[in-house]
């Protein structure tokens, strides 16, 4: 039996938490929220929402992390990636592992500080919602929750097996040769569910169900294609769906379809919060730059054009900046790109 330590436990990592320690694991929970901490250790991790549990964790602040860690499960913001990860180092066992199941592609940034051989990485396929300190809302059907794990070169098969298994303790893991492919497929439904979420300040249904947004969500998922494409990125099925397959599309009669096809496909993840949008309802900056942000990044550099991606950024740090608000007429603002 490992040490394990999931750190930046809020939604998602309390969700995890509680999930694993119920099935039987040991892990501590780490985060900076002394108010949630202290809920967490007194009254345990209630998870709400699709299902109703409470269960007893054991919760830490990062000043209280002692000894080493065989898995950090990281689910910080990427913004702060370099001195976190660079903290957490000391933590690590000699085999230790970072899974980082953040948003974006932040696996070569983490392996540069901690090397390869100590860097895996996770695409999550559900959603959560902090309700407030100690309480969490899973948004996601019971039957519709999974990870897509894998590794960057150098971790031994052990590892990946002791990760694997820990992460099992919740749903399925499945385990991707393809790692980027996994990455840049999640990077697709983030930058266009979490992204225009966060643009009309609703849910993921807000825009799979809408008329104007499916416009907008499909030409999203067509640039975050062409883009991954041009770096020669061959994504991966998403919960067994092939989505270039599903939603790509070189003529109005595929797009179309592909419209008609978003909210059957989304039916299950309707209700998720996008995180950007919990970091702005707190007056936290959100991580707009690590999801719709590197598609641009990437477009740049390969020649691709992403207008409707170069939208969302802007549409994003105005309401961050308080110079708009999230509303859904601000499907609006893309009328002259679309």
């Amino acid at each position: 039996m490992g040490r394990y330590a999931i750190y930046g436990a809020g939604s998602l990592g309390t969700v995890l938490g509680a999930f694993i320690t119920k099935n039987g694991g040991e892990i501590e929970l780490i985060n900076r929220n002394k108010a949630h901490v202290e809920l967490l250790n007194e009254k345990g991790a209630k998870i709400i929402g699709t299902v109703d549990i409470t269960v007893p964790v054991k919760a830490i602040t990062p000043e209280q992390m002692q000894g080493k860690y065989d898995v950090i499960v990281l689910l910080t913001k990427q913004l702060h990636n370099k001195e976190v990860v660079t903290m957490l180092k000391d933590y690590l066992s000699d085999d230790g592992v970072i899974v980082t199941l953040q948003n974006g592609i932040p696996e070569p940034g983490i392996a540069e500080i901690v090397g390869a051989d100590h860097t895996m990485g996770c695409a999550v396929e559900w959603g959560a919602a902090l309700v407030e300190p100690g309480v969490c809302e899973l948004t996601s059907d019971k039957d519709s929750l999974s990870f897509h794990m894998g590794k960057m070169k150098g971790i031994t098969d052990k590892q990946s097996k002791m990760v694997k298994e820990l992460l099992e303790l919740m749903c399925p893991v499945h385990e991707e040769e393809n790692l980027m492919g996994a990455r840049w497929s999640k990077l697709l439904i983030n930058a266009t569910f979490s992204g225009l979420g966060t643009v009309v300040g609703g849910v993921f249904g807000d825009v799979s169900e809408d008329k104007a947004g499916q416009k907008v969500a499909i030409r999203c998922m067509k640039e975050c294609i062409d883009v991954g494409h041009a770096s020669g990125v061959e994504f991966a099925p998403v919960q067994g769906k092939n989505i270039v397959g599903l939603f790509y599309y070189k003529n109005a009669i595929k797009r179309a379809l592909g419209c008609m096809l978003l909210p059957i496909a989304m039916k299950k993840h309707r209700d998720i919060e996008p995180s950007m949008l919990q970091d702005l309802k707190k007056g936290k900056p959100c991580e707009i730059d690590a999801i719709n942000g590197v598609v641009c990044e990437f477009g740049k550099k390969y020649g691709v054009a992403t207008p409707i991606n170069d939208r969302i950024v802007e549409i994003i740090k105005k309401i961050q900046a308080g110079e708009l608000k999230a509303d859904k007429s601000n499907f609006r603002l893309f009328d002259d790109i679309l």
